[in-house]
């Protein structure tokens, strides 16, 4: 399977994916990470463009034709790079989930950006202004969303591991 998490910067993306993948034995592929080693390589600086995403595409398909479970965690903005997603799943003939990490809270999501500290090497989170005037395409299709907004890590966690278990299940519901 591959479950594909996206939202914007500070919404709750690793602090979900991470946990996730130990909890499902999956591999996280997350690309905020291969984008910022190819900027360490000296070959390229941000804005990269394309070039993380296609990396991150190479490396799921691969995983998945391992038979292995992948989280790809992104902030997925654009309906093309969703539209990606799903077509790595269906070369690997596997299942695709979507799910958008929101924090419908406008005040507690700037908080959360203003105070994050960020566990990658070099990488430069960006401001509130970037994260908001960021070109971001509604989703077009039904998808799983978590709002962690007035929440805990662990609340929208469990919220999650559920939702994704009803999808499991023969009686599976609708998808929000």
């Amino acid at each position: 399977m591959l479950i594909v998490i996206g939202g914007l910067p500070a919404t709750g993306k690793t602090t979900l994916a991470r946990p996730l993948a130990t909890h499902i034995g999956a591999v996280h592929l997350r690309i905020d990470t291969i984008e910022q080693a190819i900027v360490r390589s000296g070959l390229a600086r941000q804005p990269l463009g394309p070039v993380g995403y296609i990396v991150g595409y190479a490396l799921a398909e691969e995983h998945l034709r391992q038979r292995l479970t992948v989280i790809a965690e992104s902030v997925n903005p654009l309906a093309i790079t969703r539209d990606a997603w799903r077509e790595v799943g269906a070369k690997a003939d596997v299942p695709v989930v979507e799910v958008e990490v929101t924090c419908s809270d406008p005040v507690e999501h700037q908080r959360r950006v203003t105070s994050r500290t960020i566990d990658i090497p070099d990488l430069r989170p960006p401001d509130w202004r970037q994260v908001i005037d960021r070109e971001y395409e509604p989703w077009n299709r039904e998808h799983i969303i978590i709002d962690t907004a007035g929440q805990t890590p662990e609340e929208s966690f469990s919220a999650l591991v559920q939702t994704l278990g009803r999808l499991r299940s023969p009686s599976t519901g609708s998808r929000s």
